[in-house]
């Protein structure tokens, strides 16, 4: 182990469910106990958090649990923390803790995401959801228009692909099905109920080329992910993981008109800081908010040329469980439940350890890449047992 790395040491996460009675706060607890477990460390131990976007008072079923909260309800003698949405992307939260344990500001760092939007929906007198008396700031590009998912946005960029580089619905469909497939083997998803191709070809349309099953879905749930510096890893019992490079963009902090998603460049960026290069990866962790961002993640990667990811992942086959590059183990947040992009370096780390059980990939992963948005903000980790 090198001293002035980071790796991730200890990995938890709550129950996945929609319309949770449970708080968030007892929620994050949960997966933070779950980690600290595994990791074989005590709470006196820890001494930074990380987390994305903050508690966000006017959207809390968005995100409700701050890092604040977290440290006043653990009792952490916190000499470092962070928490705001100014970042390249929700996993920008583990890049900062990453790079606090290396710069010595810290030596267990919990990064967690909380997401509570099924239930806050279900409970609007208690999450009030989120209203304007005026359209501004952003908005006011998309909203006069009733562009005002991201599924619209997204769907932008897939349109491209189908109208310049042939992209077909039974390509994209690769994604769904690989993420519902995978997500039967996995006790902890939201959905254990296979997708066929006539299943997704038959769903409404939510924003072309995207339909239903192209989208993930509101969530309650945490997970969380410690940071450890290199120097500490004489206190953590489990196998650790080395953050071997880590990379993210801002493309244009806005939707609009912007020429390539941040996953392009943030792709790239990634290999300069690697001693690894895309053949040596054992399995992908693609964001897949919508099915069409994990197409541009293995392009932006080098997986594939730009533009060949239809033809990339057509048939399934090389995405699968048993294939070359087994994508989204755990079910993605298509199958698995909208984690927001934390679940992804989650999975990454269970597989490299082996403790994927129905769904563990064969043959002794040891390099995997978990990445988080791809629209306008983007991150990407490359993760190593070595």
């Amino acid at each position: 182990m090198t001293v002035d790395e980071a790796y991730i040491s200890g990995i938890g996460q709550s129950e996945i469910a929609v319309k949770q009675k449970r708080h968030p706060l007892l929620l994050t607890l949960d997966a933070v106990r779950e980690a600290l477990d595994e990791a074989g460390l005590g709470i006196g131990q820890i001494d930074g958090v990380s987390t994305y976007p903050g508690r966000v008072p006017a959207f809390l079923g968005f995100s409700p649990v701050g890092a604040d909260e977290l440290i006043d309800a653990l009792g952490i003698r916190a000499r470092w923390y962070a928490g705001g949405g100014e970042i390249t992307s929700q996993l920008g939260a583990v890049v900062a803790a990453a790079t606090a344990v290396r710069a010595g500001l810290a030596r267990h760092v919990i990064c967690f995401r909380t997401v509570y939007e099924a239930a806050a929906l279900a409970r609007p007198e208690e999450y009030p959801p989120l209203r304007r008396d005026r359209v501004d700031g952003h908005s006011q590009w998309f909203a006069p228009f009733g562009a005002i998912s991201a599924a619209n946005w997204t769907a932008q960029y897939a349109m491209r692909h189908v109208k310049r580089y042939g992209l077909t619905r039974e390509q994209l469909a690769q994604i769904a099905l690989t993420d519902r497939a995978n997500a039967c083997r996995n006790p902890r998803a939201l959905v254990r109920e296979p997708l066929t191709m006539d299943e997704y070809l038959s769903a409404r349309m939510i924003s072309s080329p995207l339909c239903l099953y192209d989208c993930d879905r509101f969530t309650d749930a945490s997970t969380v992910i410690i940071v450890s510096a290199g120097g500490a890893l004489d206190e953590v019992r489990c196998t650790p993981v080395r953050i071997a490079a880590m990379a993210g963009t801002v493309e244009r902090h806005s939707w609009d008109q912007a020429e390539w998603m941040a996953c392009y460049p943030t792709g790239a960026e990634l290999w300069k800081h690697a001693d690894y290069k895309p053949a040596d990866v054992d399995t992908v962790q693609l964001y897949d908010g919508f099915s069409f961002q994990a197409v541009a993640w293995l392009e932006s990667l080098g997986f594939c040329g730009v533009g060949e990811g239809g033809r990339f992942i057509e048939g399934g086959r090389r995405i699968a469980l048993d294939g070359e590059l087994p994508l989204n183990t755990f079910g993605g947040q298509i199958g698995a439940g909208r984690l927001h992009g934390f679940g992804f370096a989650h999975e990454a780390v269970v597989q490299l350890r082996g403790k994927g059980g129905e769904r563990q990939i064969a043959g002794d992963p040891k390099v995997a890449v978990a990445t988080s948005g791809g629209g306008p903000l983007a991150t990407a980790l490359l993760l190593a047992r070595d």
